[in-house]
């Protein structure tokens, strides 16, 4: 019997090796996706299909099936909270994106300063949503400074977070000041991956700036913009934080998104298992956004 040649050998030792320094550097992160992702959302799933017989998170369960869908989607308020949820994202993501996209093209052009206009928009990224929300609950409230501003221009005030006409988009307005800067810079990564020949082949061409954008720019970004508008989408559908701090969901619910509902279901009302069904429905249709989202923007060979 002849023994393995050594050369052959050794190549499969250092495949191992490799996959087990692969292994070793991977097993942090998927760990903490395990434990902080996996974990809790098998959990939150386990929490829909029970009812509690008490107030508290520690009175008995009992299994309920599909009770508390039924019960969610019975009740009007969580299906305004529904349509509502979807409306905010549509009008949001490409709107947040489509500006985000036209900062970028501004500031990838020979102009004077450009690093100091970058560091200007990205500046509101740096600052802590609560902060943020602080900041533009301050400037935006009846006798802030913008307020003050139109009532000089001859407006007069608004009634920014506290009409049920203007509190959603006032929302909109403070996570677009952080949004549109963030998402900036990796649409300003992927049209700088652009090669100039492409451009300079375009000028041959006779073709105008309009033309070359859907042409040689938007075909290009195809990538970062899928990148970006997941991103962007998750980011919005499980925004909190400025809901929470500048309208508590209101005026007359206006601003109840489907996270600020799961809280609330859970925290204020003590109905965890409700607050879990939300937070559930939330995740699947943010799933099913993704994946369509996926879908048109694939690469296509």
């Amino acid at each position: 019997m002849t023994a393995p040649d050594a050369s052959t050998a050794r190549p499969g030792r250092r495949r191992a090796r490799g996959l087990g320094t692969i292994l070793v550097f991977l097993a942090p992160a998927v760990l903490a996706i395990l434990l902080l992702r996996i974990v809790p959302f098998v959990g939150a799933v386990r929490s829909t299909l029970f009812t509690r017989e008490g107030v508290g998170l520690l009175a008995e369960e009992r299994f309920s099936g599909l009770a508390n869908y039924v019960t969610l989607f019975s009740d009007e308020l969580f299906r305004e909270t529904l349509v509502r949820t979807l409306v905010f994202n549509l009008v949001l993501n490409p709107l947040q994106i489509a500006l985000a996209m036209l900062v970028a093209l501004l500031l990838t052009q020979r102009l004077p300063a450009r690093g100091l206009w970058r560091t200007a928009v990205f500046i509101p990224c740096t600052i802590p949503l609560v902060g943020s929300s602080i900041a533009w609950g301050v400037a935006l409230r009846p006798d802030g400074p913008a307020n003050g501003i139109l009532s000089a221009l001859g407006i007069g005030p608004q009634p920014f977070f506290t009409s049920p006409s203007q509190a959603l988009v006032s929302i909109m307005v403070v996570a677009s000041w952080v949004g549109i800067g963030y998402w900036m810079l990796f649409l300003i990564a992927g049209l700088n991956d652009i090669g100039e020949e492409f451009y300079e082949a375009a000028a041959l061409d006779g073709a105008g700036r309009w033309r070359t954008f859907w042409s040689i720019t938007l075909p290009m970004m195809r990538r970062p913009l899928l990148f970006v508008l997941v991103a962007d989408t998750v980011a919005n559908f499980v925004l909190f934080v400025p809901v929470q701090l500048l309208t508590n969901g209101g005026p007359e619910n206006s601003t109840t998104l489907l996270m600020f509902d799961a809280y609330r279901r859970t925290y204020t009302y003590s109905t965890p298992n409700l607050g879990a069904t939300s937070t559930v429905v939330l995740t699947l249709i943010m799933l099913l956004i993704v994946a369509v989202q996926f879908r048109l923007l694939r690469d296509r060979d």
